[in-house]
């Protein structure tokens, strides 16, 4: 059975994740390879040539899965990719379980919405994590404000930008191969000329990362 996300503040060698001030920490595809599948945004994932559990014991398989270690597997999985840790996560769910409408639906636009998201999604970093940084060192402004808070949920006509600074960096222009090459999602509006990018409205179905199945996660926090 898959363990639950850590939540020491140190890290621990050979733990799936830690967290110091709310970020995770430690190796970053051993829940790749726990969960038997790519889950970050690396291409050269070793999950790619290792689909098994990591540990001394090789190819042993992962075995067969309970129910409620299906819905686990999930959870973890859609926490890994966004990189929330369990109670700002649980929160997500519970804000989402008190609205009007599809509480699976509405738990991954919160989780879209959110700002280090928003902003891998545009383009402006080759990770969520990377993302996730270039939010905390404020070089991300929303309608001209910055914002260093990853966990900011944007809203529907609300524009993203750099800092004038940023469109000399080093940094920036080594992903610009990259973002050129992004796949560019309907609900957000990318102009390149002034390297910013605009809310249109919520995400979608089409819109959600296919290997997540969110509805397994309402489930598991159901029970």
């Amino acid at each position: 059975m898959l363990h639950p996300f850590r939540t020491t503040a140190v890290v621990r060698r050979g733990q799936g994740e830690s967290s110091f001030m709310g970020r995770l920490l430690g190796p970053k595809h051993h829940l790749c390879r726990r969960l038997g599948e790519r889950v970050c945004t690396s291409e050269k994932c070793p999950v790619m040539r290792r689909a098994y559990p990591p540990g001394v014991h090789g190819p042993k398989g992962y075995g067969r899965v309970t129910e409620y270690g299906t819905q686990l597997r999930e959870k973890q999985k859609a926490k890994y990719t966004y990189g929330v840790m369990e109670r700002q996560f649980r929160r997500y769910y519970e804000q989402a379980l008190s609205q009007t409408g599809n509480t699976a639906e509405i738990f991954l636009q919160q989780l879209e919405r959110r700002l280090d998201n928003v902003v891998w999604r545009l383009g402006f970093a080759r990770s969520r994590q990377e993302a996730r940084q270039l939010v905390s060192h404020g070089w991300v402004l929303v309608n001209g404000q910055r914002v260093n808070i990853p966990s900011y949920i944007v809203k529907v006509g609300e524009t993203i930008s750099l800092k004038k600074e940023a469109k000399n960096s080093a940094r920036l222009k080594a992903i610009g191969e990259y973002t050129q090459a992004r796949t560019p999602v309907s609900w957000l509006m990318f102009e390149d000329a002034n390297l910013s990018g605009k809310v249109m409205s919520l995400p979608s179905q089409n819109d959600f990362p296919k290997n997540i199945n969110m509805t397994l996660v309402v489930e598991f926090y159901s029970r």
